[in-house]
């Protein structure tokens, strides 16, 4: 056998950042993970969920601690993948998205810091050790960073179009390193965010229904394998073809 693989993820409570931890462990990773939230006790008992720290990653000084954590329980030991999936869109106080006309900007710098700069700050973080593992990054963008989306909000959709272009930035600058760095843009996935209000999305979907988070998290795996290393830079649509509508 060769060396146990080492994983980090960021948003691991629920959705999809909780469905990749079960895909990851299911194939025998180690895994160290944040969220703002604890983990249900049952995860806790899994034998290959090694360490939850909690953090709000759109605080600097959270950020930079949860760093320093992750850094010390490593030690000289590689990390073979780190996985960006932590992100939100807040609501305004009317109940809508932050918009261009609707929204404090400092709620957008809020939504920029945990979606965009997060992400920025863990793979400069992270960048030793995932040299030392040959590793890959994979970001979680959007389909709405690539397309107006009704329930998005502007302040969500620019960030992960940022992200989108910041991936593309990573691959380049890392490859020296002998990092890849992907990313996975979702559609419509079944989560706790998706309400009743999403259904007449659904005529949008060539396929006709929405993806699940498990479907997600499988692709995430993938994109994090050997055998996928000659893979980098490339935005992986998991939308059932809504992106091409």
């Amino acid at each position: 056998m060769g060396e146990r693989r080492t994983l980090v993820l960021t948003g691991a409570s629920r959705g999809i950042g909780h469905a990749t931890v079960k895909r990851f462990s299911e194939a025998g990773w180690r895994i160290i993970t944040c969220s703002r939230e604890d983990v249900p006790a049952d995860c806790r008992r899994d034998p290959n969920w090694s360490q939850h720290i909690l953090a709000d990653l759109a605080d600097l000084r959270s950020r930079e601690a949860f760093i320093d954590k992750v850094t010390k329980a490593l030690g000289d030991e590689p990390l073979h993948a780190l996985v960006n999936n932590a992100g939100f869109s807040p609501k305004t106080p009317y109940r809508e998205r932050l918009g261009v006309l609707h929204g404090e900007l400092g709620e957008w710098r809020e939504v920029f810091e945990l979606n965009f700069f997060a992400p920025l700050d863990l793979a400069r973080g992270f960048a030793g050790p995932l040299s030392r593992g040959k590793g890959a990054i994979v970001n979680v963008t959007s389909i709405a960073g690539h397309q107006a989306h009704p329930f998005a909000g502007s302040a969500y959709s620019t960030s992960k179009a940022a992200l989108s272009a910041l991936t593309r930035e990573m691959a380049v600058e890392l490859a020296s390193l002998g990092v890849r760095v992907n990313a996975v843009a979702p559609g419509e996935i079944e989560t706790e965010m998706i309400g009743p209000e999403y259904e007449p999305l659904i005529t949008r979907i060539p396929m006709q229904r929405m993806g699940t988070t498990a479907e997600v998290a499988s692709v995430i795996l993938r994109l994090c394998e050997p055998e996928f290393g000659y893979v980098t830079g490339s935005e992986i649509f998991i939308t059932g073809g809504q992106h091409l509508l």
